[in-house]
Formats: structure tokens, sequence, C-alpha cells
């Protein structure tokens, strides 16, 4: 057999790696509504390479966007 089905205890680590990382780019995905990205790391197992990924390359992302700002414009009063 191979070398996991003999270590089981390497498992644990994996699989905790991979629920951490998860979540946090869940958290991200969805507090930046990228819809799409949640939907992908819900639904798709990768132990933790497309969390990675997109906590890499994604995330910040829109953080380095400008979004228009609404300024408030101020009347002069006499």
């Amino acid at each position: 057999m191979g070398f996991f089905p003999e270590n089981k205890w390497v498992y644990l680590p994996v699989i905790a790696l991979e629920l951490i990382m998860k979540g946090f780019a869940l958290w991200k995905a969805a507090k930046k509504d990228h819809k799409y990205w949640f939907v992908a790391l819900l639904v798709l197992n990768t132990v933790g390479v497309l969390p990675v990924i997109y906590l890499l390359f994604f995330a910040d992302r829109a953080r380095t966007e400008s979004k228009p700002t609404r300024k408030l414009i101020r009347s002069k009063s006499k």
C-alpha cells in the first residue's frame, strides 16, 4: 500500500489546514461580493490549493481597484 493509508495521522493537519483556509477564503469572498469565487470555493475540494490562489491573487484585487466615492458638495450660505 501507499504512504497515506499506513499513516492516517497525516490526514489531520491536512484537513485542519483545508478547513481554515477554506473558511477564511469564503469569508473574504462573501465580504467582497465575489459570488463566483464563493461558489467555486464552496463546491470544489482542492486540498487548500484554490483558497490559497484566491487569497494570494484575487482577494486583494478589490482593495486596489478604485471605487467611486461620493463627494459632499457644500453650498455656500449667505
